[in-house]
């Protein structure tokens, strides 16, 4: 297995620290409001990766978190009159609320940021016993320039990075590159007791900090979106690499952007779409079908005729198994050796495409690539066993990605019947257009109709 890590900006063999296990930090939410489709592609991505992980036999320990202190938190809190508490527990009940609805698997571990202030501060002590954090009026700042690697996972040195970075003037910095610890406590701001007076930890220190406490000195995978790498991840490096003096990190990945309508995703456009509002119109499994159906690294482009072809695709595939499953009403005994071979075929080229840095696109191309073989090749004279077996491996290919999870024979079958039936009242009414509009929309979906005496028959296209 392969992953492209960001730190050596090229793929390497993944060796995780023990054998057969795996430590994975993903960046979570800063829990103010609902998170939108791009938030929803990250978390999906890296579900997607813990559980393809999971599928190849590693026991993995999923660790991501909740910013629940931040400065949008505190402002979000004031304008609505309740406090940062009470904002982050309603945000965290939503958050899981639509998670839970994108069939995103619950981490081992979802640790509040405000749950560990105590470690935070032993963690800021040791950094500034060792000479890598000073304290002036309460602020405690990270001196970048102690810390000789900085810049590594953005591939920048100090002088590049700091040529190119917006900074606001700071005189109590000694560097303008040095990035807040602790901020001291301002009026009306949740704060908590410090040796440097009461205040609250700064965003980077959080992740390391929890990371540390739950996964150890080093872990295997850290990840969470492009706009991470800097300087969140960057400063997360150096400070954990500055208390232990070991790799913080072995593996970084990152997930790409989603744009709206081919541009980029903002509040000033206002084409911002909750994952919420998307999933009232649309399946979960075509929600991720659509996500994955591009590499994690690669940006894509959000539209609804986007989503409306990826849940088109979704039907394709909940066809293949409909079909398969009406066969085994009357099929016969026996399993047929040769189309076994054809299927586990295709299960080792699956394998071989997700092994090479979980490359979902072309892993869901192999999906469908065998599911045209088996519509091609099994029919009602196929036996049992080769049946059931092509619905397990159809299945089991699905299941890292998230589709072809549900349940078939039922609810697309009414859905289809409800559809001729709008079919034959409309062609009552002398309503053609609706009813050759609908008999197409069938069509396009793999259904075939046929008219006869007895009323209408459907089945779907081999």
């Amino acid at each position: 297995m392969k992953v492209y890590n960001t730190l050596t900006r090229k793929k390497e063999e993944f060796v995780p620290i023990e054998e057969g296990k795996v430590r994975m930090y993903v960046c979570g939410p800063t829990v103010y409001n609902l998170f939108h489709i791009g938030n929803a592609r990250t978390f999906i991505i890296f579900d997607t990766i813990r559980k393809y992980l999971e599928y190849r036999g590693f026991e993995v320990k999923f660790v991501q978190n909740f910013t629940d202190i931040d400065d949008k938190m505190i402002r979000k809190a004031n304008d609505t009159g309740t406090t940062v508490k009470e904002l982050g527990d309603r945000y965290i009940m939503e958050y899981y609320k639509d998670a839970d609805a994108l069939k995103i698997k619950r981490a081992t571990v979802n640790p509040r940021a405000t749950g560990y202030i105590t470690e935070m501060i032993t963690f800021i002590t040791e950094l500034i016993s060792k000479g890598y954090a000073y304290e002036t009026d309460g602020d405690v700042y990270f001196s970048t320039a102690r810390f000789n690697e900085y810049g590594k996972l953005s591939g920048q040195n100090l002088d590049d990075l700091m040529s190119g970075a917006r900074i606001e003037i700071d005189e109590r910095k000694k560097d303008p590159m040095d990035f807040a610890l602790w901020k001291a406590a301002k009026p009306g701001e949740p704060s908590w007791e410090s040796p440097w007076g009461p205040g609250r930890p700064g965003w980077h220190i959080e992740c390391s900090c929890m990371a540390y406490d739950l996964l150890g000195e080093t872990i295997d995978i850290h990840a969470g979106g492009t706009d991470l790498v800097f300087p969140h991840h960057e400063n997360e490096i150096a400070q954990s690499e500055s208390r232990t003096g070991k790799t913080f990190a072995r593996y970084w990945l990152h997930g790409a952007f989603v744009n709206v309508d081919n541009r980029k995703m903002s509040k000033s456009l206002n084409n911002f779409f909750t994952a919420r509002e998307i999933l009232e119109k649309y399946d979960s499994e075509v929600v991720r079908l659509f996500m994955l159906s591009g590499h994690y690294r690669t940006q894509i482009n959000f539209t609804m005729e986007l989503l409306d072809s990826a849940k088109a695709s979704l039907e394709r595939m909940y066809n293949a198994l409909t079909r398969l499953n009406g066969f085994l009403v009357s099929a016969p005994e026996g399993t047929d050796a040769k189309t076994i071979e054809m299927i586990d075929s295709y299960k080792a080229k699956y394998i071989e495409k997700m092994d090479d840095d979980f490359n979902t696109a072309d892993a869901i191309s192999v999906v469908f690539e065998l599911i045209r073989e088996i519509n091609t090749s099994m029919d009602e004279t196929s036996g049992k066993g080769t049946l059931e077996y092509a619905m397990s491996v159809l299945r089991e290919l699905g299941k890292p990605i998230g589709i072809m999870q549900n349940e078939v024979g039922g609810s697309l079958e009414r859905e289809i019947e409800e559809l001729i039936e709008k079919r034959q009242q409309a062609r009552k009414e002398k309503n053609f257009k609706l009813s050759d509009s609908i008999r197409d929309e069938l069509s396009a979906r793999g259904i075939v109709l046929e008219d006869t005496p007895q009323g209408v028959r459907w089945s779907i296209r081999k």
